[in-house]
């Protein structure tokens, strides 16, 4: 935990936020004991389980009804957009904006994970539920037209289905189910867009079989020597949704590739994403674990940090505070925009027919200082084809400029890594930064996991 990050308040922020930093979360010897054949230490174990979770539900629960302040006077920048808020078009359309990212939080009562008997991931698992908020939103630009914005964000009704109290000529006569629910026209026309939504949600459902849940990724995490209720921090989760997208078979024609060293190397990316004429390539997810100062924020890098996520490449930010995972998805002046994946929900069960969706959107945007921001961190990006790849390195270039005099973020190269993509993950404590045409070596052994814990 860090003490200045600590003592600093973000806008609207309320000071019980600050009492979950100095929470004492699952450790990984609670785990092995909840894996022993002793009942009594399985029992003890579930219900420290129930426990950390109530008080998530309790913290975040009254945290999610603070809201944060905007201000009308300047713009909030989410994912590549700009919104004045003073017009209320704007407004509206940066609430919509919102309400359609995918809400990845902490879940309650699923099936065991392997290797224990956990049935939550609270207190341990945020890094990984922030990385799927990444994926999940790469995936989003992947499947949905582009501007898609969640119907449900209109108005305040479960699932995709009207109550029969709405007025008679804005639904059609359809009925479905015990409930007698209608569809409205517009439920009607954006079926098939709605159906590709829910089928994105299921990918990342709490059960064995979904291709990105928390069981998933907490399998693909043992190669690491991860386990269910360790900590994992930004780089290692970059590589674990690597490894969960090219082991499933529900996407063909996308790739992920985690850069090496603050490097992005152009040839390893064109190997990836080639296919044999007349094929197109396939489209990428670029994922770029950095770190940005010491113990704390450089400030010099907080310029860049701007213009990337005003990129509309750019899917988001794996970071947050110490000890303390958020997805950023914007800023507004000297604020982050995040979701905060730390609010623990009963599991849904994805296999019922229309099941409820609310618990997957987020309502309330959230701001935090720029200061308060973690310097380890994994930067996400995404192309759609070859022609999108060359613009993304050319946009992401310019903006990585602003820091051409200091040591900047990452960079692109010519040639291949040294590392070949399907290696492990490197488990050693340096990772390097070019300055001009210089490389220097940063010892990072300080800090918990490659980079820090989060």
């Amino acid at each position: 935990m860090n003490p200045s990050a600590s003592s600093a308040r973000s806008e609207g922020q309320c000071p019980v936020d600050d009492l979950m930093d100095d929470w004492l979360f699952l450790s990984s010897e609670s785990v092995l004991e909840l894996g022993s054949d002793d009942q009594g230490a399985e029992d003890r174990g579930k219900l420290r389980s129930k426990l950390v979770s109530a008080w998530n539900s309790v913290k975040y629960g009254w945290s999610l009804k603070q809201k944060s302040k905007f201000s009308k006077n300047s713009a909030v920048i989410m994912l590549g957009k700009s919104y004045e808020l003073k017009d209320k078009e704007e407004k509206e359309h940066f609430r919509l904006s919102f309400a359609s990212l995918l809400w990845l939080t902490y879940r309650r009562g699923f099936p065991p994970l392997s290797g224990c008997s956990l049935t939550t991931d609270s207190g341990w698992g945020c890094v990984l539920r922030t990385g799927q908020m990444l994926l999940a939103r790469g995936l989003l630009l992947h499947l949905m037209p582009p501007g898609w914005t969640w119907s449900m964000s209109h108005h305040a009704f479960k699932d995709d289905m009207d109550l029969e109290s709405r007025p008679a000529h804005s639904r059609q006569s359809f009925q479905e189910g015990p409930h007698k629910r209608t569809q409205s026209l517009g439920s009607l026309l954006d079926r098939p867009v709605e159906v590709t939504h829910r089928q994105v949600v299921s990918w990342f459902a709490d059960s064995p079989a979904a291709p990105f849940g928390i069981h998933r990724l907490v399998e693909l995490g043992r190669s690491s020597g991860k386990k269910a209720g360790d900590w994992y921090g930004p780089s290692i989760a970059a590589h674990i949704l690597r490894k969960a997208v090219a082991a499933s078979v529900v996407f063909p024609s996308l790739v992920v590739y985690v850069a090496q060293d603050c490097t992005v190397y152009l040839e390893d990316v064109k190997r990836l994403c080639e296919r044999p004429l007349p094929h197109p390539w396939k489209s990428v997810i670029i994922l770029v674990p950095v770190r940005l100062g010491g113990q704390d924020l450089n400030p010099i890098y907080i310029t860049c940090v701007k213009k990337l996520l005003m990129l509309k490449c750019c899917i988001g930010i794996i970071g947050g505070k110490p000890k303390h995972s958020l997805f950023f998805v914007g800023f507004q002046d000297d604020h982050l925009l995040y979701m905060d994946p730390h609010y623990c929900q009963p599991t849904v069960d994805v296999t019922e027919e229309n099941f409820a969706l609310e618990s997957f959107h987020c309502k309330y945007p959230r701001k935090m200082a720029f200061s308060r921001m973690d310097p380890s961190c994994t930067i996400g990006f995404y192309a759609k084809g070859q022609t999108d790849f060359e613009s993304l390195c050319t946009a992401v270039n310019k903006a990585l400029s602003t820091s051409a005099d200091m040591y900047p973020m990452f960079i692109f190269a010519e040639g291949h890594s040294r590392e070949e993509e399907g290696d492990d993950i490197p488990t050693n404590n340096f990772t390097y930064i070019q300055r001009k045409h210089e490389r220097k070596r940063v010892n990072t052994s300080s800090s918990t996991d490659e980079f820090v814990l989060l």
